[in-house]
């Protein structure tokens, strides 16, 4: 694959998504299924290393980039990441001005897709995250904890990652 062919297979899943995780879907079936460029490993190791360091959440675009094609890759998932940015400017700026529903609607339509793309995603990678099932009641119930209280997640998270590691 070119630089510039992952530039555009990036930049698409970025544009469909506006939100790093709902981009894994699209880049797992092109990459990984279709052509074999990537395993599920180096996949969830991009995911993983991302998520260890500051930054975005789509920043695995850029491992998953290096990953495929080395530095032009990553290069690529850089680029990728930003042009959304970079056209935000002049669709606010057309939002602001026309403030037509049509506007509206298709931006609804798009964070309800961006939702669905997450929820997707979590769903595929549920089976890896837990291998058993107290870790999938570990999950439900934080999912219940964080969806019907006003507890912050950052507790739900702490409380749950210290019960993943005395369970293990």
């Amino acid at each position: 694959m070119t630089t510039l062919a992952l530039y555009w297979l990036f930049l698409r899943a970025v544009l469909l998504s506006f939100s790093g995780f709902a981009t894994v879907p699209l880049l797992r079936e092109a990459l990984v299924l279709d052509q074999a460029l990537l395993t599920d490993s180096q996949l969830h190791a991009a995911i993983a290393i991302s998520q260890a360091s500051p930054g975005p959440l789509g920043m695995y675009l850029v491992i998953v980039g290096y990953f495929v094609t080395g530095l032009s890759g990553a290069l690529a998932g850089a680029l990728a990441l930003m042009t959304p940015a970079l056209l935000a400017i002049p669709i606010a700026r057309l939002i602001l001005r026309n403030k037509s529903s049509a506007l509206q609607g298709a931006c609804s339509g798009i964070v309800i897709a961006s939702c669905a793309l997450m929820v997707s995603t979590g769903l595929r990678l549920v089976p890896q995250a837990t291998p058993t099932v107290a870790y999938l009641a570990i999950v439900v119930v934080g999912t219940a904890i964080v969806a019907l209280t006003t507890i912050k997640p950052v507790w739900v998270i702490t409380v749950a990652a210290a019960v993943g590691l005395v369970m293990r």
